[in-house]
């Protein structure tokens, strides 16, 4: 087993792939750095600027008491799917969720491009289950916007694939409620935008209940994509001048998935090269659910020209065929389980073949680890909070690649144990919340 983990380490040096000399809390010392920058200057192009984190500030912070008698309708779009649903807040502001439903989301198709009538006439159409049924709607975008006073938001830019260039620019709120309209529906009242980080963090407030305090609130996404959203207690330095007084603290969502101040191997480039969005969103296509299978299969194309696995091992791998996330998770949990794409590739394999395979996308599991737990922890040292054990940072965690992904959630726990608590005596605590980005969602609505 020596002699294979030293083929491998070899081998993925050889073509720059940093694991262990990728230091965590290098990479959030650096993210923190870069916020700051992000957060005093805004860049022509909507606050990106050389790989900068755009650091939008969202103007509400988490509500000071949970809504009562209200109802509202939710929107939650994904880099998959749309989701939708009624969410209304009883006397004792418990939140009950109705009328719920799951379809694909617009633009996400990877043979068709849409106009901006299509996109948001599509998403008009996902809607006609709740037409009418509230005046307001608390809007999960997950993309990178500029939030406006008014709770609407602006596109800057899209990741996750989604095939709509006609929408960048556009405000999301107004679009849609003129889509709205088009089939039949009153004009909402209020449409509030928001990211999944911010409504994670949201979330996280309503969850805080009796006999728990929490210094700060913070949310995580890693799925489809990454981000992570914080409370910013100090001045926006880009807003100065902007009319109207400024809040004294705010939920400012980080758009961490451009950072591109890493380390890229050999297996990154080709990726970035064969993306929609080439030279963006760098640290997303290291470590996001999109991404991971996609370079998964390019590692192991090297691997295998580079002979790493017996003959039929290597043929039977080279006509697997492409891979997901999925295929690589089921591999690390059951490498036996022959019905699985890459287990049934090493049918009657020698165990060296197995080991090799995965120590590779074991590597590749510890790296997204790392630089997960880094943006977490960036995102907890930029709120300033977490000094007292018995008032800790609260970060709800949210996206099925950090919770199902193999070891990925108890790697970024270690992580997060030394960069925060050992080195900076900063606590934090990882929460899940059930329905996170819906009722974090639905109470930003009734916020503002």
């Amino acid at each position: 087993m020596t002699g294979i983990k030293e083929k491998v380490s070899a081998f993925l040096g050889h073509y720059g792939f940093s694991l262990h000399g990728l230091s965590a809390d290098a990479v959030a010392d650096a993210l923190v750095y870069d916020m700051k920058q992000g957060l005093d200057h805004a860049a022509a192009s909507g606050g990106f600027a050389d790989g900068m984190q755009a650091m939008i500030p969202m103007w509400c912070v988490p509500p000071a008491a949970v809504p009562a008698d209200k109802t509202v309708i939710v929107i939650d779009a994904g880099g998959t799917n749309f989701r939708s649903c009624l969410v209304s807040f009883g006397h004792d502001g418990a939140p009950v969720i109705s009328e719920f439903e799951k379809k694909s989301m617009p633009g996400s198709e990877p043979d068709r491009t849409y106009s901006k009538l299509e996109f948001y006439d599509a998403m008009a159409e996902r809607l006609d289950h709740l037409k009418n049924k509230a005046d307001t709607i608390g809007f999960c975008f997950s993309y990178a916007m500029e939030i406006l006073r008014n709770g609407d938001g602006r596109i800057t830019e899209l990741s996750k694939e989604i095939n709509a260039p006609e929408i960048v620019g556009m405000c999301v709120g107004e679009c849609l409620a003129d889509a709205l309209v088009r089939r039949g529906w009153n004009r909402p009242r209020r449409i509030v935008l928001l990211n999944d980080t911010a409504a994670a963090l949201m979330a996280g407030a309503v969850y805080a209940g009796t006999g728990r305090r929490y210094s700060s609130y913070a949310g995580f996404i890693l799925g489809t994509g990454m981000n992570s959203a914080y409370i910013e207690s100090e001045p926006v330095g880009k807003l100065a001048g902007t009319a109207g007084k400024l809040p004294a603290r705010q939920i400012v969502v980080t758009e961490a998935g451009a950072f591109d101040r890493l380390p890229l191997s050999v297996f990154d480039r080709t990726l970035d090269e064969r993306s929609r969005h080439r030279g963006r969103f760098i640290m997303e296509k290291m470590c996001s659910g999109a991404y991971l299978g996609a370079l998964a299969d390019i590692m192991l194309q090297h691997a295998i020209a580079d002979g790493l696995f017996s003959e039929q091992c290597a043929r039977r791998l080279a006509a697997a065929g492409p891979l997901q996330l999925y295929d690589l998770d089921r591999f690390l949990y059951t490498p036996y389980d022959v019905s699985a794409k890459l287990a049934g590739a090493l049918k009657d394999a020698p165990v060296e073949d197995y080991d090799t395979l995965y120590l590779l996308l074991d590597a590749l599991i510890e790296r997204a680890a790392r630089l997960a737990a880094a943006l977490i922890a960036a995102a907890v040292i930029k709120s300033g909070q977490g000094t007292h054990p018995v008032q800790p940072v609260c970060v709800v965690c949210n996206g099925t690649t950090f919770y199902k992904t193999h070891a990925l959630k108890d790697r970024v726990q270690t992580q997060l144990a030394d960069i925060l608590t050992a080195r900076r005596g900063i606590y934090f605590e990882l929460v899940s919340v059930e329905n996170d980005i819906t009722i974090g969602s639905a109470a930003a609505a009734l916020s503002l």
